[in-house]
């Protein structure tokens, strides 16, 4: 295949897409950093206190060329693209990701690492495991930030079955469910001083009340 061939795949290449906006990073490893967050839809997860339940249905969002979503990105300043869903992996993100790489975006993940494949070319992955289905443990060597939220109690302990299998650099964060966050949130506080080598990651845009 040809240059021009291969460029005209990608010209062709349509993904499901929720939404995508500019705003600054919530949560994780790159908390108050700016960020375009392209949502595609698609998600067989399940989680009940999904905050986003809109976005499992991939079929009732618009169908973007990757051209169209690089430009929206380039619209904006910043220089990191959050891929998010949904469970974004659902989809071959291999053309997205070196598009915008060629572009000069970092080109960051969050994923419940439950799909066959992990796609794409990533800066940074963020590992986001759910107990309603098992991931693939292909994420594991992959991943750069292990992300669990913290529905009840038990949630503690199956957030460190994980850790055994992550590279030794992997960060290590810890994040209440927004709902549950007066019961749970001294739990993570008193957890993370027992265990340093965890961190909490807080939900920094919805006490900033922005997107």
């Amino acid at each position: 295949m040809t240059t021009e061939q291969k460029q005209q795949v990608i010209d062709q290449t349509v993904l499901p897409v929720m939404e995508a906006f500019y705003t600054l990073q919530g949560e994780g490893a790159h908390t108050g950093r700016a960020a375009y967050f392209i949502r595609l839809g698609g998600c067989d997860v399940g989680c009940h206190w999904c905050d986003v339940k809109e976005s499992w249905d991939a079929d009732a969002h618009p169908k973007l060329t990757i051209d169209t979503i690089v430009n929206g990105a380039l619209a904006h300043p910043g220089r990191m693209a959050v891929i998010t869903g949904g469970e974004p992996l659902m989809h071959d993100l291999t053309d997205l990701t070196a598009v915008l790489q060629s572009a000069g975006f970092q080109t960051n993940i969050e994923t419940s690492g439950v799909c066959e494949a992990v796609t794409g070319s990533w800066d940074w992955i963020c590992f986001s495991p759910k107990k309603f289905k098992k991931p693939n443990p292909a994420i594991f060597e992959l991943a750069d930030e292990l992300k669990v939220i913290i529905y009840n109690q038990s949630d503690f302990a199956f957030a460190e079955s994980f850790v055994p299998y992550l590279r030794s650099d992997c960060r290590l964060f810890l994040q209440t469910e927004w709902g549950r966050s007066n019961e749970m949130l001294p739990r993570i506080v008193d957890y993370v001083k027992r265990n340093p080598q965890w961190q909490i990651s807080l939900q920094t845009h919805k006490y900033l009340d922005i997107p």
